[in-house]
């Protein structure tokens, strides 16, 4: 079957034909329906972060069971689902404590390294990615990795679940867990900045203000539900949020993992505010504030995939959309097919879009 695979850093994904095994116990083959093209994967692609090669990228993704392994008892064949890095063992502390997005055993769902791998490629490994691999026909993936939805929510909206919606409404309703009548500023209007000003709007605040450098990414965050926007290619952010203001917001949202819209992010909060680090940070980088400032309680901290319980918060999610509090058609700006993968990156990166979304026929 066809997949874009990886084979390192800086290099563009190619088209290829890879093999998935059978499903072994508690493992679900899946048909990928579509698959949406997240900034995290950009960060593999950049050499940002990184991954051993050949792989295959994509991890935001819906589909349709074809086929259970034994022991399988959440799913069976036809079944639609959404897929999920955050794949949980579900006995480990974090698991057991509420935190299975933060799971410290997921190796108890992969293979064992002796075993038959999910992915091949003329009899010789290719990694899965983040337990996923979305950018392939076909997932081979661990039961635990996977929610049931209902049949009537069209796959490509959710396969938009599967990530950059649970990542940013997540960050704000359980990380942030802000207040309604709230000032919120979220920095980056891609596609998890666009569901995090949705989190704030459905969370009730009563300011929302979006941050970007690109005038379509600000005008999408309007009708997200940004109630004013920065463009940070022309004024300071910090300086322009704290008029808007008075002083600063009461949370602030880093959504692009950059260090310096991290430390923008930290400093336009008042005191007592909150700021969560949401983007991918590249490995090494340090973020830095002044240390008086934590003296006005002013707080910083990082998010984990909206810290979720996938398989609670992402029917939720659903339901917000069926009921037309949760905007995701306009979040799909292009539909491509596999093969358009690179140009999706190149349109991400030149801001030209909140999501691409890969359409598998």
């Amino acid at each position: 079957m066809k997949a874009a695979v990886f084979h390192g850093p800086n290099l563009p994904l190619s088209i290829e034909d890879v093999e998935l095994d059978k499903p072994q116990d508690r493992e679900v083959l899946i048909k990928t329906v579509a698959s949406g093209v997240c900034h995290s994967d950009l960060h593999f692609v950049d050499g940002l972060y990184p991954y051993p090669a050949p792989a295959v990228l994509g991890h935001e993704a819906a589909g349709i069971i074809e086929e259970v392994g034994k022991q399988v008892t959440y799913v069976k064949p036809g079944d639609h689902v959404i897929c999920c890095l955050s794949v949980f063992c579900g006995n480990c502390e974090q698991c057991m404590s509420g935190h299975p997005n933060r799971c410290s055993n997921k190796a108890a769902t992969q293979r064992n390294p002796q075993d038959k791998p999910r992915i091949s490629q003329k009899g010789k490994p290719v990694f899965q990615f983040l337990d996923i691999s979305s950018y392939c026909e076909k997932m081979l993936l661990h039961e635990n990795a996977v929610v049931k939805i209902r049949e009537d929510l069209p796959l490509d909206r959710a396969a938009l679940i599967g990530c950059g919606v649970t990542t940013g409404v997540g960050a704000v309703l359980n990380t942030a867990k802000i207040e309604p009548g709230s000032t919120v500023a979220v920095f980056g209007a891609g596609g998890v900045g666009l569901a995090a000003i949705q989190g704030a709007r459905i969370a009730g605040a009563r300011k929302i203000i979006a941050v970007d450098m690109f005038e379509g990414k600000l005008a999408m965050a309007r009708r997200m539900g940004a109630t004013d926007t920065v463009d940070a290619s022309s004024s300071d952010p910090v300086d322009e949020i704290r008029k808007m203001t008075g002083g600063g917001v009461d949370y602030s949202f880093e959504a692009i993992g950059l260090k310096k819209a991290a430390e923008q992010a930290f400093n336009s909060i008042k005191a007592g505010g909150t700021a969560t680090v949401i983007g991918m940070i590249p490995v090494g980088q340090k973020v830095e504030m002044d240390g008086f400032m934590f003296l006005t309680e002013r707080k910083l901290q990082g998010s984990n995939m909206g810290s979720n319980r996938f398989r609670i918060d992402m029917p939720r999610y659903i339901d917000f959309y069926m009921q037309g509090r949760l905007n995701l058609d306009d979040m799909i700006s292009r539909r491509g097919k596999l093969e358009d993968v690179n140009e999706a990156f190149r349109a991400m990166k030149a801001g030209e879009v909140a999501r691409t979304v890969l359409m598998f026929n």
